[in-house]
Order: C-alpha cells, then structure tokens, then sequence
C-alpha cells in the first residue's frame, strides 16, 4: 500500500507535464490539399504539334536526361562545367539554400527546452530604515544553478507551425537553386550558340564582301571600257559599302556573344577555349537530339523545380495560418533552475545550501487592438496569393512544354523549305552573274540576286539557330539539367 501510494503521489506533479506532451502534437493549421492543375490533361495535338515518331516505353524522361547525354558538343559541355563551378548566380543561390537551412535550424530549436549554466552573484546594503532589525547591514547572496531550464509548451501548435513554415522557406530555396542550375545550363548553351551563328554569319559577311569587291573591281573595269554605266558602278560601290558595314556589325555582335559568355562563365577564358571558340566558325544543327519525350502536363508537377519551389511556398503560407490561429490561445512557459546558494562565496557548496525554483507562466491575449484578427487575415490573404503563384507556375510550364512542341516540327519544316531557297538563290545568282558578265543583263538583275541570296543565306542560319534554341527550351521547360547524367526513371528501369 504504501508503495502504490507514493506511486500515486509522484504522477499526480508529472500529469500536467504528460499532458502538455501530448497536446504539443497538436496543431491549428489547415490540412493542405495541393490545388488542382488548372491546365489541360493533355498537350495540344493539331498539326503544329504532330510527332514524327511515337515515344518508346523505356525511353528516359526529359527530366532524367543529363546535360552532358544531351549536348553533345564536348566544348559546350566544358563551358557548362565552368560556369557551374563559377558562375555567381547559382553561387548566390546556393548560399541562400545554406542561410536558409541555417534559419530553420534556428526555429526548430525552439521546440526544445532551453538549458544553461548560469552563476550571479549580488551586495546590497539595506540602510536601518528599511530593516527589520532597525540596523543597517550589507546583505550578500551567492548562486549557482546547475541547470536553467526554459521552455515554452507548445500546446497549439504555434512553433511548430513556425518551424514548417521555415522548413517549406528552406526547401523552396533549394527548389529555387536547380531552378537557377536549369536555367545557367541552357542560356549557356544558348549563348553558345548564338556565338557561333553569329560567327557563320561573319564567315558568310566575310565570303559577301571578297565577292561584292570582285564585282565592284569587275564593274570598274567593265566602266572603263565602255561595257557598263557609271550607274552600275555606283550600285556595285553601295553593295560593296553595305556589305563592310555588315561586317563591322557583325564583328561587333560576336565580341558582344563572347562578353556574354564570359559573364555567365564567371571567370575569364583561357587561352585555350579562346582558341577553340576562335575556330568555331559553323553552326552545328546536331547538338542537340532532335526529339524529346514531353510526357503529360501533370508529369510537370514532379518535374519542374519552379512548380515544386511554388509548392513549398504555399505549404508555408499554410503553416502560417497554423501560427496565426496559436496565437489567439493561452501561451504556456516553464523556467525553473537547481542549484547552490550562500550568503558567503567559501560556503556556496556546504551541506545545505541546495536551492531551486519553479516558474509557470500562461499568458493569455486578451486586447490586441486587433492585430492578432488582422495577422490571421494577413496569414489566409498570403496563402490565396501563393495559390495563385502556385496555379501561375504551372500555366507557365505549359505553356513553355507547348510553346517547343509546335516548334519541334515547324522549325524543321521551315528549315527545309528554307535550304531550297538558298539553293535556287545560288543557282539564280550564278545565272545572273553569267548574264551580266556577257551584257545581257546590266548591274540591276545581278545585284538583286545577290541581295537575294545574301539575304536568304542570314535567314537559314537564324532559323537554324532557333531550331537549337527551341529544344534547348523545350529541354529546360520539361525540368532538364539538374543533373549531370541520366538517371534511368522508375518507370523506365
């Protein structure tokens, strides 16, 4: 009996502490549901966005395919090491996912109990007016608690609500730093390629104006024989000084194309790469696979960094909502310490002189003017705000996923007929050349077919270009480039 006794006597402290554990699971957020993807269950089907083959079972998604499998041009891929070593803003990025992580650290803390170590020491002279014995004295008091603990309970939830919300910051940070990977990797490749269109197209100028000098050359002396008119000779100079003027300009864009590089890089080039992109006078239109798996919109979901960082947003505005509602009940806190006091410092650790105290405190709100109506406002008027960020980044992932669908196969259409043009404005321009040369024709029929093909040779290799630059987006838009390698998917294992 007496041993169930004092058994009975030991719970009845500890009930209250049992109990306020088990509240402390508690919490007073909304359960999440992920809102529904306002976009069509399918990608458009009509006659932009016709396959030229269908998809393969095991065919790895776009997502999974590493960016060294997917750019095929062993300089590219060294320009995207380098700038993913170096360049600032994955960099920036990257140090906010740690800060971060660091801040989350800091709230989850604060579930805790809080314990320390903590020795004071106090003198205080009580003059005889105030003492009891009608006698001043000096009154010394020496303390030493071994442990001081504080800790608030949370029975509603409020911390913990606190610290989902800074877990979905970090995670959203993190999302938001392949998001910036994805991104670096393709305006790389971009950049990359721009600088080699437009260096084919300095080639091109190059090739124009050795020609527009031999005409010009061939005019004069044409002029000078009686064979041809001054006009004629003025046409072939304007020629002559627009195709300069062409390469100026497109010398300047190239120099303009490597800056650009160099800044996305985040270091200088060595001489070796300059050498390299010095030679890389061509555009080359197998960089890249021509075709790319898009799957279904919903795949985007899991797929896009930017949708999964938007994701994490809206959990933790949910969590704020959690805290927003806490903040309404009564808030629970424990200090208490244990220890050694003396009114000697010698005597501090003499038989006796053992101390402790206890300090429950609840508080709770009862006029805030307001403010905590108006937080839990703020808290569910931010969480309908990263609904519609949430629902936006969606749409915008479609759209970008359609937008490289259509041009998948029209660019390449477009690039065919286009490489006809160039080939009968060849042919146009040799004839005309033929005839001018034998008086049938004066300056006028040549220099349009010069024109002509000049202009639709520019065209090709923008087109060209845009074909590149379209499955590089495509690529990104379907959540490529996260990772070095392909990763074989579940499915496709």
């Amino acid at each position: 009996m007496k041993t169930a006794f004092t058994r009975s006597r030991l719970a009845r402290p500890l009930a209250p502490l049992a109990l306020a554990a088990a509240l402390a699971g508690c919490s007073l957020a909304p359960r999440y549901e992920r809102p529904a993807a306002p976009i069509d269950a399918a990608y458009p089907s009509d006659a932009a966005y016709a396959r030229d083959a269908p998809e393969k079972p095991d065919e790895p998604a776009a997502a999974n395919i590493g960016w060294r499998d997917f750019f095929r041009d062993p300089l590219l891929q060294q320009l995207i090491a380098i700038s993913l070593d170096n360049n600032r803003d994955l960099r920036r990025a990257a140090l906010n996912v740690e800060a971060a992580q660091a801040l989350y650290r800091i709230q989850r803390a604060e579930m805790l109990p809080n314990l320390s170590l903590a020795a004071s020491g106090a003198s205080e002279r009580v003059p005889a007016e105030l003492s009891a014995t009608e006698a001043a004295y000096v009154g010394r008091r020496y303390d030493v608690a071994g442990v001081a603990a504080a800790w608030e309970l949370d029975l509603w939830g409020r911390i913990r609500s606190l610290s989902d919300q800074a877990l979905a910051s970090y995670l959203a940070l993190d999302e938001t730093r392949i998001a910036t990977q994805l991104s670096l990797v393709s305006e790389v490749a971009n950049a990359y390629l721009t600088l080699r269109a437009d260096q084919e197209l300095l080639r091109l100028t190059n090739d124009t104006l050795a020609a527009q000098k031999h005409s010009y050359d061939l005019t004069a002396q044409l002029a000078a024989a009686g064979n041809s008119t001054q006009l004629d000779l003025r046409l072939a100079e304007i020629t002559l000084r627009n195709a300069e003027a062409n390469h100026a300009a497109y010398t300047r864009q190239a120099a303009k194309d490597r800056n650009a590089l160099v800044l996305l890089l985040g270091q200088p080039l060595t001489p070796e790469l300059s050498r390299q992109l010095d030679a890389a006078t061509t555009l080359p239109d197998g960089i890249v696979p021509p075709d790319l798996p898009g799957g279904l919109p919903s795949e985007l979901l899991t797929r896009r960094p930017d949708i999964r960082a938007a994701e994490q947003r809206l959990r933790g505005a949910n969590a704020s909502i959690g805290a927003a509602r806490a903040a309404f009940l009564p808030a629970i806190s424990l200090t208490g310490s244990a220890g050694t006091a003396s009114a000697s410092l010698d005597g501090l650790f003499d038989s006796g002189t053992r101390a402790w105290s206890f300090l429950p405190r609840i508080t709770l709100p009862i006029f805030r003017g307001g403010s905590l109506l108006a937080n839990l406002d703020v808290a569910h008027v931010q969480k309908r705000i990263e609904i519609a960020n949430y629902e936006k980044a969606i749409q915008s992932a479609f759209r970008e996923v359609a937008d490289g669908l259509a041009g998948k196969r029209t660019l390449d259409e477009q690039i065919r007929s286009e490489r006809l043009s160039v080939a009968a404005s060849l042919d146009a321009y040799a004839l005309a050349e033929q005839r001018f040369k034998e008086g049938m024709d004066d300056y006028l029929a040549l220099l349009e077919a010069h024109r002509t093909l000049y202009g639709t040779q520019q065209i090709l290799v923008r087109t060209r270009l845009t074909r590149l630059n379209n499955l590089i987006d495509l690529y990104k838009a379907l959540g490529g480039g996260w990772t070095e390698h392909t990763v074989q998917s579940a499915d496709g294992a």
